[in-house]
């Protein structure tokens, strides 16, 4: 069985992306707002991976990042962050959310699927 990669973008051109350079591998789900994620989640759905632009436009930067791994049901699961924000910003938020591994964009697409297959199968250092 594939895992699945619930992925959270306002731009309908990044979650088509994201898709289909992931969905050979992977089960992917998206979905385009920090309410619809929750909604999602809340349903019982616990993917193996969470990738989440923190600048969502239901909710101000970074807090559905900081929920998610706050949150004792979700901060299990590996957080990838890509980010239009600069790249220091990006680094300091993702160190204080405790996020797996983040991308500012423009990112390359080859990188991000090999970060994510580390992560996955464990030869990443992810959060307990």
């Amino acid at each position: 069985m594939s895992k699945e990669i619930l992925v959270i973008d306002g731009s309908k051109a990044m979650r088509f992306l994201l898709h289909t350079i992931l969905k050979k591998h992977y089960k992917v789900v998206s979905v385009a707002d920090g309410l619809s994620a929750m909604y999602y989640l809340r349903q019982g759905s616990l993917p193996h991976m969470i990738i989440v632009d923190p600048e969502i436009n239901d909710m101000p930067q970074w807090e559905l990042v900081k929920q998610l791994s706050l949150n004792n049901f979700y901060n299990h699961i590996p957080l990838v962050v890509v980010s239009s924000d600069n790249e220091d910003t990006t680094k300091a938020n993702a160190m204080k959310y405790n996020v797996a591994e983040y991308f500012t964009k423009p990112f390359n697409p080859s990188r991000l699927v090999e970060s994510i297959d580390m992560i996955l199968i464990g030869n990443h250092i992810t959060k307990a």
